[in-house]
């Protein structure tokens, strides 16, 4: 339908331009486009000439938008021949000649973003070309992001979590969020267009748990996960130390108390003993001496 009405404007410019004023004009209706990659998208083009088209040339190119004064050649009518650039063939194709030259594109990959531009030429008509120009944009989902972490786990340490894609246009949003046991959003500090990272400082038994990152864009979004688990590890050989000394210190401190107490138990013995000893002689002597107090008594 779209090249039937083409051709019957052309008709109508053919019919009602004069030779002497005849001018080529080339019109295109879309100043930007934008296609899902893998999807097919059509480049639309349309011209307007009073002259006949055995002469007619057209010609596509594409400038990628990383480098714009470098356009390559895409597809060319001329004479009647179609000339594909290599790299695109079976994938790129003239949609309505010869009363337009739409191109369409199927297969699109990333790489097919840039400036178009469709130039058209059917002598004896403006010796310049008439050039038309629009922007595609090639649209892609975020790939599956990469999660990765470094850093100290143990208790008051400092880790960093990282996430990276591979793809997306446009460039994904990176967020960072703990999710266990309850979804907390963490500040994120972007590293270029494809990475993000957080640092956790002074870790504690609370930030133990899972963390996620999520990549989205316009077309979807990915996740990858995190499970941290800080820990506290045993004394070092200072505490170890320390621990060695005061055993022994404690250890140095029941042997003497176990000394004293020995020695007050022997001491009580051997004072036991004397007194023993004592009033035995003083019972020896009482017995020893009664018989010669009683004699004298008896003279």
């Amino acid at each position: 339908m779209a090249s039937s009405a083409a051709w019957m404007l052309w008709i109508l410019s053919a019919a009602f331009t004069s030779p002497e004023n005849a001018a080529l004009r080339v019109l295109v209706r879309e100043s930007s486009l934008e296609v899902v990659r893998g999807d097919v998208v059509i480049l639309p083009c349309s011209f307007f000439t009073s002259s006949h088209l055995s002469r007619l040339n057209i010609i596509w190119t594409m400038a990628p938008l990383s480098s714009p004064d470098s356009p390559v050649q895409v597809i060319v009518f001329d004479h009647g021949q179609v000339i594909e650039n290599p790299s695109l063939i079976s994938r790129v194709a003239f949609a309505g000649l010869p009363v337009s030259a739409d191109i369409f594109l199927n297969d699109t990959r990333v790489s097919d973003a840039g400036v178009y531009r469709c130039m058209v030429n059917n002598p004896p008509e403006a010796a310049d070309p008439g050039i038309g120009e629009l922007v595609l944009n090639v649209l892609e989902p975020p790939s599956l992001p990469v999660c990765q972490w470094d850093g100290d786990l143990e208790l008051g340490g400092s880790v960093r979590l990282s996430c990276s894609v591979a793809e997306g246009v446009p460039a994904p949003d990176i967020r960072w969020a703990k999710v266990d046991p309850e979804e907390i959003p963490l500040p994120v500090n972007r590293e270029g267009e494809f990475s993000g990272s957080v640092r956790i400082v002074n870790v504690s038994s609370q930030m133990s748990g899972l963390y996620r990152c999520s990549a989205s864009n316009v077309l979807g979004t990915e996740n990858c996960y995190i499970n941290l688990s800080i820990y506290s590890t045993p004394d070092g050989p200072s505490g170890l130390l320390q621990a060695v000394l005061l055993t022994l210190a404690m250890s140095l401190l029941l042997l003497a108390l176990l000394m004293l107490i020995l020695w007050l138990h022997r001491t009580g013995q051997d004072g036991r003993r004397r007194g023993r000893k004592a009033e035995e002689e003083g019972c020896y002597n009482e017995i020893r001496y009664t018989p010669s107090l009683m004699k004298r008594s008896f003279v």
